[in-house]
């Protein structure tokens, strides 16, 4: 299987890029959306990417609409609403599709390397969406907005978090934190 550093992807501007840039530093994955319930975990995120950019770590956020139309906004609409609301610093890429047929191939390896999510919640995170009348994805899709997959400092997929795990949950902590320790 092709390193995900291979993968083409560009940025929030839309220039194209590759995870390559990232080779030798621990990378978070999340999948963002400005208009979810979960959208204050910005916030974290970019505490967290405060916290330990300095030791090599780098948060990677790729905006996406797939979950219930919450990501409808343009690059310069996602850019302007990330800076204004929650001051994110970290790289965001362009809006993809990370389920379904049309399925960014980024996203299609993550989800082959790690086909499981830990979930931290005290309800697994798919029952809490079909409370809200939501059939969720089938294993090993991702669940909604805000799922987090944690690659070492080679590109190799370590870690997959469910959307509900906040940025500054023990087990994400101490997941990036064994990373960078490496």
């Amino acid at each position: 299987m092709a390193s995900v550093y291979d993968i083409p992807v560009r940025t929030l501007g839309g220039a194209d890029s590759s995870l390559a840039q990232f080779n030798g530093k621990v990378v978070l994955i999340v999948n963002v959306a400005s208009k979810c319930g979960l959208t204050p975990q910005y916030e974290g995120l970019e505490a967290l990417y405060r916290k330990y950019k300095d030791r090599g770590f780098v948060i990677a956020g790729f905006p996406s609409n797939d979950f219930a139309g919450q990501e409808p906004g343009t690059a310069d609409e996602i850019q302007s609403f990330c800076s204004l609301n929650y001051g994110v610093d970290f790289p965001l890429f362009e809006k993809i599709p990370v389920v379904g047929p049309e399925k960014h191939p980024l996203y299609a390896a993550l989800i082959a390397a790690k086909p499981e999510a830990t979930a931290t919640g005290d309800v697994p995170f798919a029952d809490n969406l079909r409370k809200y009348g939501i059939n969720p994805n089938p294993a090993p899709e991702v669940l909604w907005n805000f799922e987090k997959f944690l690659l070492d400092r080679s590109g190799n997929v370590v870690a997959r978090f469910a959307p509900d795990t906040k940025p500054d949950d023990p087990k994400l902590v101490e997941a990036i934190e064994a990373e960078l320790d490496r």
